[in-house]
């Protein structure tokens, strides 16, 4: 009986192996089977293998988010193009009312950091960090995500030291949030001191957290000409939310879906302060506050590197 199974079993292990492909059987390298033959269409072009000091096979993106480019398009614009200015730039997530999703500081962020590279010139975008600080154990309000303020400190200091060991000389903190201001002010005068004789300017930029003067550039030279019927932000408290008009043109400019608009147009809720939210009015004045406040955050830049001794062409 033992033989007669060792027997069957032989042979069903010799008429699977007689089964098996050659290249199996064999294991191929490490075991595996040797890799497939890929063709190529004889028309395409392949570049060579990868190393840094390749030859960027594509044309440049036109991008200013670090995030959105290449390796090799990182490379050239610092290297080549003199992309050596930097932005950091710091949000949150906290409530804001029943129509703003609680990123409202970085979709913000994501719409006057864009003005702001492209109006100073030869300036890249480092990645925002959403969240500020507090006590993560004690955030309870939901989508209120903190870090603990070492560790904004820690982020917010990594990455300009990895910004300066890539080659980027003027390196600008951006705060959206008056929970930023203080951090990032902190996190400067750190980098400062550390930095001092290295020829490299890193500052928070105060100038660009302006909210009052928005306010006002909007009330007193966009919404009487740019609107219908030119009413103005009388009370930008007025319905009780952590919202008002610019903030939310603003936002629109990054999408109007940040906003609900339209689930509040479908409820007749497509208003803010007592001021009518008309999507091509609001994108339209987002924009230029947008604008107004790049126009601020440069002349801010443009007197820092005075003082430094340094002139950037923006060319």
């Amino acid at each position: 009986m033992i033989r007669r199974s060792y027997g069957t079993m032989v042979t069903v292990l010799l008429l699977a192996a007689a089964a098996m492909p050659a290249a199996a059987q064999q294991g191929g390298r490490g075991g595996r089977a040797p890799a497939p033959v890929v063709e190529r269409p004889p028309t395409q072009r392949v570049p060579p293998p990868y190393s840094l000091e390749m030859v960027r096979p594509v044309a440049l993106a036109d991008n200013v988010w670090m995030s959105e480019l290449t390796i090799l398009e990182m490379r050239d614009l610092v290297r080549e193009y003199g992309y050596t200015t930097a932005l950091i730039m710091n949000g949150t997530m906290e409530a804001n009312g029943p129509y703003l999703t609680t990123g409202k500081h970085n979709h913000v962020l994501k719409v006057t950091g864009e003005a702001v590279a492209r109006t100073l010139g030869k300036t890249l975008i480092a990645p925002i960090l959403m969240l500020d600080g507090g006590d993560p154990a004690g955030s309870t309000q939901p989508g209120r995500l903190v870090l603990s303020p070492e560790t904004v400190h820690a982020v917010l200091r990594d990455m300009a030291t990895s910004l300066k060991s890539q080659g980027f000389t003027e390196i600008y903190f951006l705060g959206d949030s008056g929970s930023n201001r203080g951090p990032l002010n902190r996190v400067a005068a750190e980098l400062q001191e550390a930095w001092a004789g290295e020829d490299v300017i890193v500052a928070n930029i105060a100038e660009y957290y302006n909210y009052g003067d928005v306010l006002a550039y909007q009330n007193e030279h966009l919404l009487p000409t740019m609107t219908a019927d030119g009413r103005i932000e009388e009370n930008k408290d007025l319905d009780g939310y952590h919202d008002d008009y610019y903030i939310s043109s603003l936002i629109m400019n990054d999408s109007p879906e940040h906003v609900r608009y339209e689930q509040r147009v479908a409820v007749n809720l497509d208003h803010i302060n007592s001021l009518p939210l008309v999507l091509d009015e609001a994108l339209a004045i987002g924009k230029k506050l947008a604008q107004f406040r790049a126009d601020v955050t440069v002349a801010a830049i443009e007197r820092l590197r005075a003082e430094s001794g340094r002139a950037q062409d923006r060319n």
